[in-house]
C-alpha cells in the first residue's frame, strides 16, 4: 500500500485526467462552427434616418363661427369616423330653422289651396260657367305658390344643414394630437379647433441620398428599427420613391410600408432608422461576420479548415474585404469557392490547430 504522501499526486492526476475527458480528449480537437464559402449575390449597405408618418393629419375646424358649449375629445383620445367632438351654442340656428319650417308649412298650405281652387275651376270651364281668364290665372297662382314652396324647402334645408354645422364630427378614425379651444371661447369659422392623426396605413419616410435613386426600385430589401425598441430589425417593403430631390439637400423621398404591420409597433412621429440593400453585383464570396477577425495592423483574417492525414485542422488565411451588409462580409481576395470557414470558437485557434467541427452553418441568412 502506498504511504499517504504517494498517494496524493496520484490522486490529484486521475482527477486532472476525468475532468479534461481523459488523455485523448486534446486530440479530438477544438469544436468548432464553421460555413461553406459560396457564390452569392453582393449588396451596398445604406443606413438612412427618418420618421413614421400617417396618411392623414387634419386640423379640423368648424363649418361655421360660434360660442363653444362642448368640447368632448381631449388630446390623445382615440377617435372613430363620426365621432362628435366640440358643439357650439345652437340656439339662434334652432330658431331660424323653425321660423323656415313655419314659412314652409304656410307655402304648403298656400299651393294646396290653390290647386284646390284651379281644379273646381277648371271643372267648370266646359259649362263657360268661369272666364277662362280667371282659370289661367289660378293656373299663374299655382305655379307661384309652387316656386314660394320650392324657395321655402331650400331656405328650411338650408339652416337645417347650418344647425348641424354646430357640431363637429371627426373625418376619419386617428387620435387627437392637439386640441386648440375650450368651452366658453368664440370661434370663427376656419378656425383650427383639433388636430387629428390618422393610425392607420402608417408608413416610414426616409430621406436618401440622390446618388441612390437609380439603384432603388420596389424590390429593394430594406430593414429597419424604431426609437421606441432599439435593435430589433424589422423587414420593410418599398411603397413609393419619390424622384424628386430636395435641392438643398439633395436628397429624395423614400417611403417604406412593414411587411407585417401586425407586428410593427409604429406610431406616428416616431424616429427610425432604416437600412437598404442595394445591388452591387450578381455574384460574390461573402461569409458571416462572426468569421471575420481583425487584427491592430489592418489585415482581417478568417480561419478555413482543411482535411489532412493528421485530421481536422485550422488554418489561418488573410482576406480582402469587401462591402458589408445584413450580417455577412464580401471577400474580394482570399478565399475559394469551397472553402470552409470557422464562425465559432475561432477567438483563440492557432495555425495548424486540430479542430472538431460541431456544426455546419449557412454562410446566407
Amino acid at each position: 500500500m502506498l504511504p499517504c504522501r504517494n498517494r496524493l499526486p496520484l490522486l490529484a492526476g486521475i482527477v486532472l485526467a476525468c475532468l479534461s475527458g481523459g488523455p485523448h480528449a486534446a486530440d479530438e480537437g477544438v469544436p468548432v462552427v464553421v460555413s461553406p464559402v459560396s457564390q452569392q449575390a453582393i449588396y451596398r449597405q445604406v443606413q438612412v434616418t427618418g420618421s413614421v408618418t400617417s396618411p392623414q393629419v387634419a386640423s379640423l375646424s368648424p363649418a361655421t363661427a360660434g360660442l363653444v358649449t362642448e368640447v368632448l375629445a381631449e388630446e390623445g383620445d382615440r377617435v372613430s369616423a363620426g365621432d362628435p367632438l366640440l358643439r357650439l351654442d345652437a340656439e339662434l340656428a334652432e330658431l331660424q330653422l323653425q321660423s323656415a319650417s313655419a314659412e314652409h308649412e304656410q307655402a304648403t298650405s298656400a299651393l294646396t289651396d290653390a290647386r284646390r281652387r284651379l281644379r273646381e275651376a277648371e271643372a267648370l270651364a266646359p259649362q263657360q260657367s268661369i272666364a277662362e281668364t280667371a282659370v289661367r290665372a289660378l293656373e299663374a297662382e299655382v305655379a307661384a305658390d309652387q316656386a314660394a314652396l320650392d324657395r321655402t324647402a331650400a331656405d328650411a334645408g338650408y339652416r337645417r344643414a347650418l344647425l348641424a354645422r354646430h357640431e363637429l364630427r371627426a373625418p376619419f378614425a386617428g387620435v387627437i394630437s392637439r386640441k386648440l379651444t375650450a368651452p366658453g371661447e368664440w370661434v370663427a369659422q376656419g378656425q383650427g379647433v383639433f388636430e387629428l392623426v390618422a393610425t392607420e396605413g402608417l408608413r416610414l419616410d426616409f430621406a436618401v441620398a440622390e446618388d441612390y435613386l437609380s439603384a432603388l426600385g420596389e424590390d429593394s430589401l430594406v430593414r429597419f428599427s424604431l426609437s421606441a425598441r432599439p435593435g430589433e430589425q424589422l423587414a420593410g417593403r418599398v411603397q413609393t420613391i419619390v424622384p424628386v430631390t430636395d435641392t438643398g439637400a439633395r436628397t429624395f423621398l423614400l417611403r417604406v410600408v412593414p411587411e407585417d404591420p401586425a407586428n410593427a409597433p409604429l406610431l406616428p412621429g416616431l424616429s427610425a432608422q432604416a437600412t437598404l440593400l442595394i445591388p452591387d453585383s450578381d455574384a460574390g464570396f461573402a461569409v458571416p461576420r462572426d468569421a471575420t477577425l481583425n487584427y491592430p495592423d489592418g489585415r482581417m483574417v478568417v480561419w478555413v479548415v482543411e482535411d489532412g492525414p493528421d485530421g481536422t485542422l485550422a488554418r489561418e488565411k488573410v482576406v480582402r474585404p469587401g462591402n458589408a451588409f445584413d450580417g455577412l462580409v464580401e471577400i474580394r481576395g482570399g478565399l475559394d469557392a469551397g472553402d470552409r470557414v470557422v464562425v465559432q470558437g475561432n477567438e483563440a485557434l492557432k495555425d495548424g490547430q486540430r479542430i472538431r467541427i460541431v456544426e455546419r452553418h449557412r454562410a446566407t441568412p
